[in-house]
């Protein structure tokens, strides 16, 4: 006969089984977080290129790159009015305005690249003032407000520029933004701090947590975190920093666009702000609830206001990238999809149109997706309007996901 002893307790469960079973619940409850983005970067992915095997070489990668950073900018900062629960349409148009600010002072006034950055980002913050102090003060609904802005800061660029001229641009610092690269060995120098950066994050984090005595994420999940940060941006540079050209001889390609470390550290300054400070938590509170972020003592105006400043003068830096990009600015600079886009990106990586919840990272992941399905699509030979078609289905389909998430995550349902 067999004794069992009924004392003896359960084997531990591994802490990585744990905290997969612990997203698992997360995502049945309702957050999703940045699966969604993540899915449909590697399908899509995956699917063009076994669909043309050129879309995975170095030089498209790169390409993408380039091609997605305007969009990933300007989303940034309409990630600070989409998490309030607000909205600004004329992001769009005004990284136009400020674009072609710059271009003015650079080739027709003569500028240094320094002052006429500074000039445009100026522009940027008063048109983002102008709007949030109407939407606070007056209480127009930033509906109203930034489609108003989106008609009148299109006449406002034909103006600057007048009336349809293209304005070339020649300094030697702009253009390189998001037509030169970093040199291969200065890569891995920013790849080494970023990572080592990172990890120290992490530890810190983890380090506090076990100091207090609270429970939550084990050292194996932290450091299984930090080796995938760590094996896809090695990835990525080690790709990036091939040689792309098809005649090394004449013209070298190597090491990441300049405009990548500018977005990295973009990145990591917002979520910096959103994560870590006073700011970036009434943030969330106004989200939330305005009502209840009032009545704890939170300046509700004042975060408004900031959260339309920090968004215009992004719209100014993703002008200059765009600006950069193209050596030139015109009256459609900052026009057609522009907003579209870039208010698709954050939604798709999963910023909620609600409000409260959404991080930085969104955008990023988003305008990923939409550079994907873009450059994917041209490589196809497909036309821009199945473009428009396909970023839409996208978009509905994100904005579904949402509805659907939040609708799960109240209680009784």
């Amino acid at each position: 006969m067999s004794i069992v002893d009924t004392d003896k307790p359960a084997p531990a469960v591994a802490p990585v089984t744990a905290a997969v079973s612990g997203y698992l619940g997360r995502i049945r409850g309702g957050d999703m977080g940045a699966l969604p983005s993540v899915i449909a970067l590697v399908v899509l992915s995956l699917f063009f290129w076994l669909a043309r095997p050129v879309f995975l070489t170095q030089g498209n990668i790169a390409n993408l790159f380039t091609q997605g950073a305007a969009i990933a900018v300007i989303a940034m900062g309409l990630i600070f009015v989409l998490l309030l629960g607000e909205i600004d349409l004329s992001a769009g148009f005004t990284s136009g305005v400020c674009a072609a600010v710059l271009a003015v002072l650079l080739t027709d006034k003569g500028w240094p690249w320094y002052a006429a950055v500074l000039v445009s980002l100026l522009a940027g913050a008063v048109i983002g003032l102008t709007i949030g102090a109407i939407v606070v003060k007056i209480g127009v609904p930033s509906f109203v407000v930034t489609l108003a802005a989106f008609l009148a800061l299109q006449g406002v660029a034909l103006k600057i520029m007048d009336n349809g001229r293209n304005i070339s641009i020649h300094d030697e610092t702009i253009l390189a933004i998001a037509n030169k690269n970093v040199a291969p060995l200065l890569g891995w120098l920013m790849y080494a701090l970023l990572v080592g950066g990172y990890a120290i994050v992490q530890y810190r984090k983890l380090r506090a947590r076990t100091t207090l005595g609270l429970t939550g994420e084990t050292a194996a999940v932290v450091w299984l975190r930090v080796g995938a940060v760590a094996l896809v941006a090695g990835a990525v540079v080690l790709i990036l920093n091939d040689e792309r050209s098809r005649n090394p001889e004449v013209n070298s390609l190597q090491g990441m666009p300049i405009v990548v470390p500018i977005i990295v550290a973009l990145l990591l300054l917002w979520t910096f702000v959103l994560d870590r400070t006073s700011f970036g938590r009434h943030i969330y509170a106004v989200g939330g609830s305005a009502e209840a972020a009032r009545r704890a003592g939170i300046p509700v105006d004042r975060i408004k206001i900031s959260a339309f400043v920090l968004c215009s003068t992004m719209a100014a830096v993703g002008g200059l990238i765009a600006a950069s990009r193209a050596n030139s600015v015109d009256p459609n600079t900052g026009g057609s999809d522009v907003l579209l886009t870039a208010v698709g990106a954050a939604v798709i990586g999963g910023t909620s149109l609600f409000g409260g919840r959404g991080r930085m990272l969104d955008a990023v992941l988003g305008a990923a997706v939409v550079a994907v399905i873009n450059n994917g699509m041209g490589l196809m030979g497909y036309s821009a309007g199945t473009k428009f078609v396909v970023t839409g289905c996208v978009l509905l389909l994100a904005a579904g996901v949402d509805a659907l998430s939040r609708k799960r995550a109240q209680p009784g349902r």
